[in-house]
């Protein structure tokens, strides 16, 4: 017999939880909240009603298989194996994420640069275009709709008064975009702060800095508030006033929807912390994925600040 056959190979152990139908009631409960959110939008009376009970019920979900999955691994279920996999499965979710915002991203570029002048009659696909739109001279943002520049006053697809775009350098500071950028970009900082406390075992500090960025958060979701309550009295730009007007709400709302998310994940975390005690320097990867998302929807905010209002 071959000394390789008297070895003995030993393997960890990989936890395999028990069969759970949360997973179908928290597809119950996200299909409920964008079916609710669609009719909301769309006038609906049940509307809301719909989307604050689907809302609730997935909430209710995440709340108890977020807190199984916490006890497994503090009774020490979760091998290393296990960890891993819940590694590559946030790192896959925010690849989704990525790719989410890249097709509103490239929604918008196809409107900016191609069928904005196609419409205005420009090159080979515009041919024509301008017999149906006359008078139509493609601008971004568009705030002479084609339906306007062809009908005047009886247009039915109205251009907002004003729009979001740069005011100049020298009046930034008056302008709730580069404040948003601001808090956004610091939070990133002490979130990555308050991580490199935690790896040091130091839970004071890591408290401190990590309720700074939910502050903050909260403070970036207020701003934000803010101003779409000034678009939609003061500007005219609402989700109707033209292809400017959705994909600017659909890419902040969309960002904002992202910062709601990722605030509530650090508020959690920060709870935890501070009333269970949870997280250890070498065992963290709730808050570690946490941080990783927060920093994914800075980065986002980066690109819209950029493309939407700075070169919008």
């Amino acid at each position: 017999m071959s000394s390789s056959q008297n070895n003995t190979v030993e393997h960890e152990e990989y936890y395999v939880p028990e069969q759970s139908k949360l997973p179908i009631f928290a597809s119950i409960g996200l299909f409920l909240t964008v079916w609710g959110a669609a009719n909301w939008l769309n006038g609906s009376e049940n509307g809301p009603m719909i989307f604050f009970g689907g809302s609730l019920m997935f909430a209710f979900v995440l709340w108890n298989w977020f807190s199984i999955v916490i006890s497994e691994n503090i009774q020490g279920l979760n091998s290393t194996q296990l960890k891993k996999s819940y590694v590559l499965g946030m790192a896959w979710f925010i690849f989704s994420e990525v790719m989410f915002f890249a097709a509103f991203f490239g929604a918008l570029f196809y409107v900016r640069s191609l069928a904005g002048p196609w419409l205005a009659g420009e090159g080979d696909a515009g041919l024509g275009n301008h017999l149906i739109w006359p008078g139509y001279e493609h601008e971004w943002p568009v705030m002479t709709t084609p339906d306007m520049a062809a009908n005047g006053e009886g247009a039915t697809m109205r251009g907002p008064d004003q729009n979001m775009s740069n005011p100049g350098l020298a009046n930034w500071f008056g302008w709730l975009p580069f404040w948003n950028t601001a808090i956004l970009l610091t939070s990133s900082v002490t979130v990555h702060i308050a991580h490199g406390a935690l790896k040091k075992d130091n839970r004071s500090q890591f408290n401190l800095w990590l309720g700074l960025t939910v502050v903050l958060g909260i403070a970036f979701i207020i701003l934000q508030i803010e101003e779409y309550v000034h678009a939609y009295q003061e500007m005219g730009l609402t989700l109707e006033s033209g292809i400017y007007g959705a994909t600017f709400f659909l890419l902040t709302g969309f960002h904002g929807a992202h910062v709601t998310l990722g605030t509530f994940m650090l508020l959690v975390m920060f709870l935890r912390s501070v009333l269970k005690g949870h997280f250890k320097s070498d065992d963290h990867f709730g808050f570690e994925s946490a941080s990783w998302y927060w920093h994914f929807v800075d980065v986002v905010w980066v690109g819209l600040f950029l493309y939407v209002y700075v070169f919008g």
